[in-house]
């Protein structure tokens, strides 16, 4: 099969899985795993070049509901380019979705990293009781809201998200707001903004920051097997406001 694929999740899952020949396009991020070089690039998850996928002649374009725009996929359907939309909202969809595209979409062998994830995720070890704002973006300040697959994995792992039962999915926020929470911690991930040491964790004054990857917080994919212990030991030892790292965290 030739397949497109934009998101850069379900690239990796793609590519792990079935091998990189599988893939004759990816978007400008996708960037794992290494040895993408011959697939085309064809822009970007919001903003894909359609007359160059529809050139690409590829068998299945593979998108997600949330990151792809809609007209985008209409105009690859009116092109008469089959079209498979993910939608992942929390741990269990992102199991059923990736088991659909990669066994009954592309007719691979259920693969092993899979069932590993799902192994993992099954016996994690809360951190604790936390409450947490997570911003996913700075200027403006935006945070994760409700029904957010990178949510329902902090939940997973003990720690709840302060704006879970915002109207919003990504409601913007006023930083005074956000430091006023009465949190126990902000959750500073390094996608889609890429929060760091030094850029972030300065405006919350006194509340610990945990740098989490956002690969392993907002990825669907081989990633979800380590993610668990990834996440859990940046969760557990958060940055104090000095920017020391808090040994055994809170």
């Amino acid at each position: 099969m030739r397949v497109v694929s934009l998101v850069p999740s379900l690239t990796e899952a793609v590519a792990v899985t079935g091998g990189p020949a599988l893939l004759a396009g990816v978007t400008d991020w996708c960037t794992h795993p290494a040895g993408l070089a011959a697939a085309a690039r064809i822009g970007g998850t919001k903003n894909p070049d359609v007359p160059a996928i529809v050139r690409l002649r590829p068998d299945l374009v593979i998108a997600n509901e949330e990151e792809n725009r809609a007209p985008d996929l209409e105009a690859l359907r009116a092109a008469g380019v089959e079209v498979l939309v993910t939608e992942i909202r929390d741990l269990p969809q992102a199991f059923t979705e990736l088991e659909r595209v990669l066994v009954g979409a592309l007719g691979l062998a259920r693969p092993e990293w899979l069932d590993r994830a799902e192994a993992a995720w099954a016996a994690v070890e809360p951190v604790g009781s936390l409450s947490a704002v997570v911003p996913v973006w700075r200027r403006p300040w935006m945070v994760l809201g409700r029904d957010t697959f990178a949510g329902d994995l902090l939940a997973r792992l003990g720690v709840r998200n302060a704006y879970a039962g915002h109207a919003e999915r990504y409601p913007r926020v006023p930083l005074a707001e956000l430091t006023a929470s009465g949190c126990d911690l902000v959750v500073l991930p390094d996608e889609p903004y890429r929060f760091t040491a030094e850029d972030g964790p300065e405006a919350f004054g006194a509340l610990p920051a945990a740098l989490v990857s956002g690969r392993h917080l907002t990825w669907y994919g081989p990633s979800l097997a380590e993610a668990p212990a990834v996440l859990g030991a940046a969760l557990r030892a958060p940055l104090g406001p000095s920017g020391a790292r808090r040994a055994g965290g809170r």
